[in-house]
């Protein structure tokens, strides 16, 4: 896998963090986990249906816990989207994207 292939990373560490998710509950996941878990709701939103809908479906709060874990992680550019609006975050998540999984994966 390139290192630029952000796309490709965030599924291959989403169904990790599912299958945790699903064994042993959301409460075991690490912050960056969790971070990492609202990433993917925004994202399988994003890319499937065009809003945050879906991601709000599958993860309610995931602005609050994406924020929340960016903070406690330390990284900007991803507390920074998920402290946006869902409307504000739809309009820019494309253009936003790349930076966030540059700063996690770079964690």
């Amino acid at each position: 896998m390139l290192d630029d292939d952000h796309e490709t990373w965030l599924l291959d560490e989403g169904d990790q963090i599912i299958e945790q998710k699903a064994a042993k509950g959301y409460s075991s996941l690490t912050p960056r986990a969790r971070l990492i878990y609202c990433v993917w709701a925004a994202d399988y939103g994003m890319r499937n249906a065009g809003d945050l809908t879906t991601a709000a479906d599958l993860h309610p709060p995931f602005l609050v816990d994406g924020q929340s874990a960016a903070q406690e992680l330390g990284l900007p550019h991803a507390a920074a989207a998920f402290s946006l609006t869902s409307e504000e975050l739809e309009h820019q998540y494309f253009d936003l994207f790349d930076d966030i999984i540059a700063e996690i994966r770079a964690a």
